[in-house]
């Protein structure tokens, strides 16, 4: 049985080599498997998941969606950041995106 941190792994790797359809496949499976109803943070751990594998492989509109489900979620603050969404560079494919760009500054210090 695999672990749901190496079905994370199989996303990754599957998007990173540009086999869109699998890593997509893959993560709205673990989104199914382990939902936020069962299990609020590792159900958002896979929202998370879901969101990176498809800003990386193009697919802006359901990232943002993700992403918008992840920042509603009070337990997504234990891996949603305002810094995270900022600085790290596998949220690049969205910068600019006024979607993107405004869950950003939903999350900012106030």
């Amino acid at each position: 049985m695999t672990t749901h941190a190496e079905s994370g792994e199989a996303w990754r790797i599957d998007a990173a080599l540009g086999r869109k359809e699998e890593a997509l496949r893959e993560g709205r499976r673990a989104v199914e498997l382990l939902p936020v109803e069962k299990d609020p943070v590792n159900g958002m751990v896979m929202i998370k998941y879901l969101a990176m594998i498809a800003a990386w492989v193009g697919e802006k509109d359901l990232a943002c969606e993700q992403l918008a489900t992840a920042v509603r979620c009070p337990t997504s603050g234990m891996d949603l950041s305002y810094d995270e969404l900022k600085l790290m560079p596998f949220w690049d494919p969205l910068r600019g995106d006024p979607r993107f760009e405004k869950i950003v500054a939903s999350l900012a210090p106030k």
